[in-house]
């Protein structure tokens, strides 16, 4: 009989329980206050959740029409974009609104465990079309691009990117000064452009350049870059550009060596203090009378 008596009672009080949850389920059963936007909602759990099942997309949908999410409030008015191109939610791959959305601001124990927002969440279009939610940089650099976001950046942080020159335009790949500053060392302050020449794109150092190789620039010859390589284009050089070597100065003294090429200098000069591998080219003869090559 007792038993009985305590099995009724059991059930008594759960019914009542189920009853208060239904009745006033804010009070019963709410994880927290709802967020801002949805306070006026705070006496309505039915709103948004569905007895046994708890919220659904189509319970949000039914108030936040897809294509206004992002830009549009339920009533009609427009949103300030704060820096967004455009809305995302209708490019999401499907509708699922608590992967990222919670409305209940209670203690960390009685949250769902959601995950953030995340690039997968998209439809494969517009995850390789990022103008499609995000501006374009501005600066030099990713203003001269031709190539897709992806190609150095990845869609789960900006940073650090996989950069490659090769992704750049042939026209801005020549002009390295389009995105880095001139050295300000002497050498370099006088040389307009042209890093393709001793630098390779994939690192600035080592240089595969050295001067005195070619020419030692000691003595008089230790001129500037100009006064040899002519409107700053060094795949080329000229004797001539001192009043010392002037072609008929040149001419008369290499005429009795029997010297016919007078532009390649470097030959057979390395440096001011004489001839280096000496003899005259192309079929011209030196002192000894000998051919030389």
């Amino acid at each position: 009989m007792k038993r009985g008596w305590l099995f009724w009672t059991i059930v008594a009080n759960l019914l009542v329980l189920v009853g208060l949850a239904f009745a006033y389920p804010q009070l019963m059963i709410s994880p927290g206050p709802l967020v801002a936007g949805h306070t006026e909602l705070a006496t309505d759990c039915f709103a948004c959740h569905t007895a046994w099942q708890g919220s659904t997309a189509q319970k949000c949908t039914s108030c936040h029409a897809l294509p206004d999410i992002g830009l549009r409030t339920t009533k009609g008015t427009a949103l300030p974009q704060r820096g967004l191109k455009t809305s995302f939610h209708q490019q999401l791959s499907e509708q699922n609104c608590m992967a990222c959305h919670g409305d209940h601001a209670g203690p960390k124990l009685t949250k769902h465990s959601r995950k953030p927002f995340s690039h997968a969440l998209l439809q494969p279009a517009a995850k390789q079309d990022c103008e499609t939610c995000h501006a374009k940089p501005t600066n030099t650099m990713h203003s001269a691009l031709t190539v897709d976001c992806v190609q150095c950046h990845q869609t789960d942080a900006w940073k650090p990117a996989t950069f490659a020159h090769a992704t750049l335009a042939q026209t801005v790949l020549a002009r390295c000064e389009t995105c880095h500053k001139a050295p300000g060392d002497t050498l370099h302050s006088q040389i307009q452009g042209n890093c393709g020449q001793c630098h390779a794109s994939t690192a600035w150092k080592p240089v595969t350049f050295e001067h005195a190789k070619f020419f030692v620039l000691a003595r008089d010859h230790n001129a500037t870059c100009i006064t040899c390589h002519v409107g700053n284009d060094y795949s080329r050089y000229t004797c001539y550009g001192c009043h010392e070597h002037t072609p008929s100065n040149i001419w008369r003294k290499h005429d009795e060596e029997g010297i016919v090429n007078l532009e390649n200098c470097v030959k057979c000069h390395r440096s001011a203090s004489g001839e280096h591998g000496g003899g005259g080219r192309e079929g011209g003869k030196g002192r000894d009378g000998r051919e030389r090559d």
